[in-house]
């Protein structure tokens, strides 16, 4: 947490300074330009994403979803080392909640279903096991879980 922190005052410090450097007066500064091209402004307005977050959550949500991506990733690096990637890239889905049957998933496999409940198991406690091991690289020993559950409410807060 000290490190998100650190980076978050960072980033804040990096922010203000930017404004600064982005409004300080210039040689004939001191002048306002205007499009009075409102249609132009109003579509651009709309692209924008709207949520109701705020740039400190945003950034606590992208640093999140930036730790999952990178722990499947890893996760995917693991089981192609095993000769399993055919195995991950059918079970991955069950980690994003997009999963399938267990029996058509088996069916592709050539495979029981019991074989693929116990592979899904495996899946599953392993992907746990890496994350805990990525935030316990950032945080004490004893803030793991605090973190995790940090982690989880980041990931559920729309």
């Amino acid at each position: 947490s000290s490190d998100l922190t650190f980076l978050l005052a960072s980033l804040k410090n990096f922010l203000a300074n930017d404004w600064d450097k982005s409004h300080a007066l210039k040689r004939g500064g001191g002048q306002i330009n205007l499009s009075l091209d409102a249609d132009s402004a109003e579509s651009r307005y709309r692209l924008e994403p709207s949520h109701d977050l705020t740039p400190e959550r945003h950034f606590e949500r992208q640093w999140a979803m930036t730790l999952l991506d990178q722990v499947l990733s890893a996760l995917r690096d693991e089981y192609h080392a095993e000769g399993k990637g055919d195995l991950f890239e059918e079970l991955k889905a069950v980690l994003t909640g997009q999963a399938e049957a267990y029996a058509d998933v088996a069916a592709r496999l050539r495979r029981s279903e019991g074989a693929i409940k116990v592979a899904v198991h495996r899946l599953r406690h392993r992907y746990r096991d890496l994350i805990r091991a990525r935030i316990a690289e950032t945080v004490g020993e004893g803030e793991v879980e605090d973190e995790l559950r940090h982690l989880l409410a980041m990931l559920s807060d729309r």
